[in-house]
């Protein structure tokens, strides 16, 4: 394995941890250094060899694999990808185009024009279309800002019902939040929560999905870019985001700004908590109130997190497969 000094991260301001973690490892696999094939360091052991959190390490590692340039094998470990891999992941878009092509070619083998072929293959997209919005999916998050937003950015991923619920309304016995969950096919949280959902619904553990949240990439390097020392405000609506995006820029290696958080709506409060600030980072519910009263030249910058890529398709996947069971079930049941 490299050695720690190898790495050489700067702990001082420029780019997040994680990214310079991430752009070493991109070089050491362009330059040879590590071979096609050969397995990496488990994230335990090269965050304690870098003297950085294993957050840092996993965040890399996540964005390292979504490019293609290394693969995780369930049980076996992480490793550089091989060529086989990589060509997986370049010649999807071609791939794609040869099962059209095949298929194409199978219908006016029956006899089936390209325009007739076309409208079958649009149907099924519809009616595909159609068993993701019949599904109806609990997302169970922590904190107001993050549960409106992922609502919708889950419904207009996958295309399915989205129906909000608070883990303290379930936490405290709120009959509406549990007839929710109880009504819906399937249930998503993140992995932070995974545990304590499954537990207040054990009858259920098969259809709670957990998903990774990551922030987004822009964010976060708007942020790294701010000059050392500069005083910024984090404006949201719970406290619980507030602790969560000042993780999350811990875990990104920015140290040298410091963060003052206020909750409160009151616009007077807030004007007075923006006086000297060089940023204001919002949360997603709180940007347009914020940016109206900034002065000119502050910077807002907006905490976005995001499913990752593979959360989202794995989730579509298992919604499909859960409407699939589902119809099969009411098949049978009406024989």
């Amino acid at each position: 394995m490299e050695e720690r000094s190898s790495f050489d991260l700067r702990r001082k301001g420029g780019l997040p941890i994680y990214l310079q973690v991430k752009r070493r490892i991109e070089s050491l696999i362009s330059s040879g250094q590590w071979k096609r094939g050969q397995r990496l360091p488990t994230e335990r052991a090269l965050a304690a060899e870098l003297g950085v959190s294993r957050n840092t390490v996993s965040l890399a590692y996540r964005q390292l694999e979504a490019e293609g340039l290394i693969t995780s094998r369930q049980g076996r470990g992480t490793f550089v990808a091989e060529a086989d891999d990589i060509l997986r992941m370049e010649n999807k878009r071609e791939r794609l185009n040869r099962v059209i092509d095949s298929a194409l070619d199978d219908a006016l083998a029956l006899g089936v024009n390209p325009d007739e072929f076309l409208q079958v293959m649009s149907r099924r997209v519809e009616e595909r279309r159609k068993m993701l919005s019949d599904v109806k999916i609990a997302f169970v998050e922590c904190n107001r800002e993050q549960l409106d937003y992922f609502s919708k950015e889950l419904e207009l991923g996958t295309g399915v019902k989205v129906l909000p619920v608070l883990t303290d309304d379930l936490v405290r016995g709120a009959e509406e939040a549990r007839e929710t969950v109880a009504r819906s096919d399937m249930v998503v949280t993140t992995f932070f929560h995974l545990d304590e959902v499954r537990a207040s619904f054990p009858e259920r553990s098969e259809d709670v999905l957990g998903i990774a949240l990551d922030p987004d990439m822009e964010t976060i390097v708007r942020i790294a870019r701010l000059p050392p020392g500069s005083n910024v405000l984090l404006v949201c609506i719970s406290e619980r985001f507030a602790e969560r995006v000042k993780k999350s820029i811990e875990l990104a290696g920015i140290t040298e700004v410091n963060i003052e958080t206020v909750t409160d709506r009151d616009p007077e409060v807030i004007q007075d908590k923006l006086k000297g600030k060089r940023a204001v980072i919002v949360s997603p519910g709180r940007q347009k109130e914020v940016s109206a009263m900034a002065k000119r030249g502050t910077q807002i910058i907006e905490f976005v997190y995001r499913p990752d890529a593979g959360s989202v398709n794995l989730l579509r996947s298992s919604v499909l497969e859960h409407r699939k069971m589902n119809r099969q079930k009411g098949v049978l049941g009406g024989e």
